[in-house]
């Protein structure tokens, strides 16, 4: 009987598999790793010439071609972990060693007994286990159950969030830049006058700050737990602001720079007194204004709300707040997880007065919403809003 053969040579993985791996390689984007489009392609091709079905494989293929430096690793074992696995603890490193490599030996005959019994006793396949990473990216967190919503969580620790990419005044040192006078001149003098290399130097990049305002109102409680989380991954870059929204406003920084995210849940639950409260978006984006985004913390840069826009106090001056908003902010991203429902419409009082304002109307109600929001705020892809008059 012919065996078919992929066009690398190697038998083909098993089905599903080139989808597992696929988001695989977007968990890891999600988590700050550059895996580009060459390294995944360059990741497929080692795991069709190895064994799609083995951990090992699978870990070591990603590991030597997704990986780019050093920083990378502890992100690409966070990800491996939380991916392939529901048995790794969340906030925490997790090494995947590696089991024994048997080489592979072309047999006749009968299979002995002991082989038979290795077979049975081999952990099941590393495309089956990923499989329910890859279903779990695209369910609304609201519809989870606990072991879900705790694989969600390891997740969710690996993420990154960064904010767009912007040329500042200071020069970086540069092969290929503009001629720098100074160090040309002191390399001039460290040699005496002899004739030295041309030293050059060009515009450093920098990441824009990116702000979040999280609403923890009882509207938001199905969804709250996933944002927080996800707030609390952002918040690891020196760039970042965290804010929750319900009654009150709260600045939550401090508490979710702990590294163990159950140990920032933890703190930030003793120090939001409005959980599951109602919503006065409008009052407290004006009280952010005057406490901190006048001040500087929102000029420039990513303002990113995530909220369903249900406002109990007046449309009218959330609207008013949200023009002043835009005029300080580089970009206003709203991430609705009530967006992606059938037949949604932005009805709400609040959420119609709020999207003039705003630059990006995207989902919030899954991982792969999340991670498309990361996107954005990346300035990666654009996701403008929809019927949304701006003038």
């Amino acid at each position: 009987m012919d065996v078919p053969v992929s066009q690398h040579g190697a038998p083909p993985g098993p089905p599903g598999a080139d989808a597992a791996l696929l988001g695989f390689a977007r968990a890891l984007r999600a988590a700050g790793v550059d895996a580009s489009a060459e390294r995944v392609h360059a990741f497929l091709r080692a795991v069709d010439e190895l064994r799609a079905g083995m951990r090992a494989d699978v870990y070591w293929a990603g590991r030597l071609t997704l990986c780019g430096g050093r920083d990378d690793l502890e992100r690409y074992e966070r990800v491996f972990a939380a991916y392939f696995s529901s048995a790794a603890p969340a906030g925490r490193t997790v090494t995947v060693p590696p089991p024994p490599r048997l080489r592979l030996v072309a047999r006749e005959g009968p299979v002995p007994r002991t082989a038979a019994r290795n077979e049975e006793e081999r952990p099941p396949p590393a495309a089956a286990l990923a499989s329910s990473s890859e279903v779990l990216r695209h369910r609304d967190v609201a519809g989870l159950d606990s072991a879900e919503r705790e694989q969600l969580r390891r997740l969710l620790a690996a993420f990154a969030l960064r904010g767009e990419v912007r040329r500042t005044a200071r020069r970086r040192p540069d092969r290929r830049g503009a001629v720098d006078p100074h160090r040309t001149v002191r390399e001039l003098l460290r040699r005496g006058g002899e004739p030295a290399r041309l030293r050059r130097h060009t515009r450093a990049d920098r990441p824009r700050r990116v702000v979040l305002l999280v609403d923890v109102s009882g509207s938001m409680a199905p969804y709250a737990d996933a944002l927080l989380r996800f707030a609390h991954a952002a918040a690891r870059g020196s760039r970042t602001e965290v804010f929750t929204v319900g009654t009150r406003l709260t600045r939550v920084t401090r508490e979710l720079s702990h590294r163990d995210p159950d140990l920032a849940m933890a703190a930030l639950a003793s120090a939001v007194p409005d959980w599951r409260g109602g919503t006065r978006l409008g009052e407290l984006l004006r009280e952010f204004l005057d406490r901190w985004g006048q001040r500087g913390m929102a000029r420039g840069a990513v303002v990113v709300v995530l909220s369903d826009g249900w406002e109990r106090g007046d449309p009218e001056l959330l609207g008013a707040q949200m023009r002043r908003l835009h005029r300080l902010a580089h970009r206003v991203i709203w991430a609705n997880p009530r967006k992606a429902r059938p037949g949604y419409a932005p009805l709400a009082a609040g959420m119609a007065a709020a999207l003039p304002s705003v630059d990006a109307f995207v989902e919030g109600h899954s991982l792969a919403a999340l991670e498309r929001l990361a996107a954005v705020v990346r300035g990666a892809g654009p996701a403008p809003v929809e019927g949304a008059d701006r003038a």
